[in-house]
């Protein structure tokens, strides 16, 4: 039995030795996203600056909106401060992809063909489509065939499910893309186009912001347009966390306020 010990002492050396020697298995983060972000101390938020009243950029330089106040409370919640970053509207979800945003919240509609590259938390808001213009035929139109002709000339913003709506629904028409709502206001002021196509929200803070233009509306019930906050798909705990942020907000009455701030009367029905 005594000529055994020095055998099985030398393999359990040599099986101590292996053990030490082996990598140890390092833990993955509960969130990298999270972990980013609170490590920096930021929340980089990705938005366009030019859709008020929803985010929008003051004569003073400030982005200012509904958005960027719901921002605010979501990186209050993390304990970090806000980075606003400011990109055209078709940029926003590359960037969010590419990780050099942290979340997009830009009056973005969620809609299967975005959420097949970035995930969504909401509705926050539900809205659907307006035309802006001063044609009184535009705004008396019925259905979409009224409107499906050359003669109709009708602009949204680049890279907007507006965009996508106007080449679907009217083929036919003259369609122009712009890169901000107020480019297109100025266009149907100058008479180059008939109107804007946008989501409810915007199209009365138009209306409101440009009380002696002579604007006119009309809604269309066309369309659902679940607006959400965008966020990376690989990471469960950010989406989550960012679940039970807006559950908070809703539960509070905190979101309700910032609608009463920021929309115009009569935007939110009160279903």
């Amino acid at each position: 039995m005594n000529r055994l010990r020095p055998t099985c002492y030398t393999f359990l050396i040599l099986l101590l030795a292996l053990l030490v020697s082996m990598p140890q298995a390092v833990a993955e983060p509960a969130s990298p996203n999270l972990d980013r972000i609170l490590q920096k101390g930021e929340l980089v938020l990705g938005t366009t600056g030019n859709m008020p009243p929803m985010t929008q950029t003051r004569e003073d330089g400030k982005i200012v909106g509904f958005d960027i106040d719901l921002a605010r409370l979501m990186a209050a919640g993390m304990g970090v401060k806000l980075n606003i970053r400011v990109m055209p509207f078709d940029q926003l979800l590359s960037t969010l992809q590419r990780g050099e945003v942290d979340v997009v919240i830009s009056n973005m509609t969620m809609n299967p063909e975005r959420n097949l590259h970035v995930a969504f938390v909401g509705p926050y808001l539900v809205s659907g489509k307006c035309i802006v213009t001063k044609r009184e035929d535009l705004a008396r139109a019925k259905e979409a065939g009224d409107l499906n002709v050359p003669e109709t000339r009708l602009a949204a913003l680049k890279g907007s499910t507006s965009a996508n709506f106007v080449t679907t629904l009217f083929p036919n028409a003259t369609f122009t893309p712009v890169d901000d709502y107020d480019v297109g206001v100025k266009m149907i002021q100058e008479g180059k186009i008939g109107g804007l196509l946008t989501e409810y929200p915007i199209c009365q803070s138009i209306l409101v912001r440009y009380p002696d233009a002579g604007f006119i509306s009309l809604f269309s019930l066309l369309t659902y347009e679940p607006i959400g906050i965008a966020l990376p798909g690989s990471d469960p705990l950010y989406i989550n966390w960012t679940e039970n942020f807006l559950s908070r907000m809703e539960g509070t009455g905190l979101l309700k306020e910032l609608s009463k701030r920021w929309l115009p009367a009569g935007t939110l029905s009160e279903d």
